[in-house]
């Protein structure tokens, strides 16, 4: 799927993620992370956004991600909603 604008999904209320995604000019999958949990969930975060990218066909983009304390679903929807605000897409195949 390819992203055309910037957009965002989620809040920054306890035990949610706030993601913004933009198309990478430069190509591949970018992430930022900020999360009150980094320590201990860090990479569990950034390896549920990479593989929700990839189950969208997602292969250029910028992530940033402020997290606090989503589990593993809402992270994925909060992926999966800002990619197809972003693609500017209603055909939704949500996984």
């Amino acid at each position: 799927m390819k992203l055309i604008e910037i957009a965002n999904a989620g809040t920054l209320e306890s035990s949610d993620i706030q993601i913004i995604i933009e198309p990478n000019e430069n190509g591949g999958i970018v992430i930022e992370l900020e999360s009150v949990v980094k320590a201990q969930f860090g990479e569990q975060v950034e390896d549920v956004i990479t593989n929700t990218l990839k189950e969208l066909g997602v292969t250029d983009a910028k992530i940033f991600a402020n997290d606090k304390g989503a589990i593993d679903p809402v992270i994925k929807s909060r992926v999966q909603t800002a990619v197809y605000r972003s693609a500017k897409t209603n055909d939704y195949k949500w996984m």
